[in-house]
């Protein structure tokens, strides 16, 4: 690593090197970030506007991921990476404070959607500089980062500046296309170059960002009654919600995260890089996303249980509201099928059958009241849970990286 002084100095990583305090410190900004990607889609819960929600939560997730990954070579604790954290923790906030505003800008005041891009930029920038000057001599790093700023930064980030400049479907479009062009041209980069020090680590960074989306949903429960009066099926709504949160909690930590981490520990070189990549910056995009959608649907739900003065018990949610409830869980267990896969070799018809009648129980949840509904999802998360725990098998050989 490069010094000047104990102040600027950028110290590597070792092999049993696990999260600090500083990261737990980043991240609160990104606690504060996915709330209002909630916010933002509750605002006005439309087909387009979860689309919209999705895109920017993809590109929270983008900085996210940058400095995890930058993080488990780096010490983020000391010297000048502390510093960088810092500048990037400031910029994450901006960005966060526009979300609300990223397609449907206030009059008055700065421009949302271009001070959202224009910080978005910032972060990659930072990352890719960074992680430049971390390892000066590493000719094989120095390539894979040419290639990255050439193929998944300049051509996403002159499409959102052009995204930016209009409004509606034809904004989230063209943005969502900087999306897939951005993580296409990350997976067509390659692996040489880039390194996983600590496996430990690399996972327990993941675990966490998993935890804080799950308190993003225990948040929406919270923010779904609050102003209205305390009821008992406002109690037990709240109660079922957070039994569907934990039992999201159960099944990643139970049956996701240890396999995952033993084989990332058991691969070395490219071939671990190629399963960090896929099982970890891509598999676990889909799992926060699947929270945050459920959280928009517990969020609605427990609101509308609450609001006694224009609903009653018998009222079933309504349009993406009605989707989102099961349908976030849906999209958590297919990409925990996925994920399993990826990273055992072994196949889930259970989650993969559960996760595809949730997707699709949108139609029937808007037949049944809200509070119906979400104690059915809680049963039938509550009931997979067990059935996972029973069946739960050593570790299985797993295919190659």
């Amino acid at each position: 690593m490069t010094a000047n002084s104990d102040g600027t100095r950028l110290v590597a990583t070792g092999g049993g090197h696990r999260v600090t305090p500083a990261e737990l410190f980043f991240d609160l900004v990104f606690v504060y970030a996915i709330t209002q990607v909630t916010a933002l889609m509750a605002a006005d819960p439309s087909g387009l506007r979860l689309l919209g929600g999705m895109v920017a939560l993809a590109l929270l997730w983008w900085c996210w991921c940058c400095f995890a990954w930058l993080g488990n070579v780096v010490r983020a604790d000391t010297g000048a990476m502390f510093t960088v954290l810092v500048a990037v923790m400031t910029v994450v906030l901006i960005v966060s404070l526009t979300v609300p505003e990223i397609y449907d800008d206030a009059p008055g005041g700065l421009p949302a959607p271009l001070v959202f891009v224009l910080c978005y930029g910032a972060v990659r920038a930072l990352h890719l500089i960074t992680y430049w000057l971390s390892a000066p001599d590493d000719q094989a790093l120095h390539g894979v980062l040419r290639r990255t700023a050439l193929f998944s930064v300049a051509p996403p980030f002159t499409l959102l500046l052009v995204g930016a400049a209009f409004t509606g479907t034809t904004q989230v479009l063209i943005w969502l296309a900087a999306v897939v062009i951005d993580y296409l041209g990350i997976f067509l980069t390659g692996k040489s170059g880039w390194r996983v020090a600590s496996p430990g680590h690399f996972a327990e960074r993941h675990g966490l960002i998993v935890i804080i989306a799950l308190g993003e949903s225990i948040v929406a429960i919270g923010v779904g009654v609050s102003g209205f009066a305390l009821s008992t099926p406002v109690v037990g709504g709240a109660a079922l919600g957070l039994l569907v949160s934990a039992g999201l909690w159960r099944l990643y930590f139970r049956q996701l995260a240890e396999a995952a981490e033993h084989r990332l520990t058991s691969l070395t070189g490219d071939d671990r890089t190629r399963l960090a990549r896929d099982a970890y910056t891509f598999l676990h995009l889909p799992l926060v996303a699947g929270i945050v959608i459920t959280a928009l649907g517990m969020k609605k739900s427990l609101t509308q249980i609450a609001d006694t003065a224009h609903y009653d018990l018998t009222e079933p949610l309504h349009g993406v509201v009605a989707w989102a409830l099961p349908g976030g869980v849906g999209v958590f267990l297919l990409a925990s099928a996925a994920l399993l896969l990826r990273t055992t070799g072994r196949r889930s018809p259970l989650l993969l059958g559960a996760g595809t009648v949730c997707l699709v129980a949108g139609p029937a949840v808007a037949l049944v009241p809200s509070l119906v509904a979400l104690t059915l999802l809680a049963a039938l998360v509550t009931a997979l849970v067990l059935v996972q725990d029973t069946g739960i098998r050593p570790h299985q050989p797993a295919a190659t990286g």
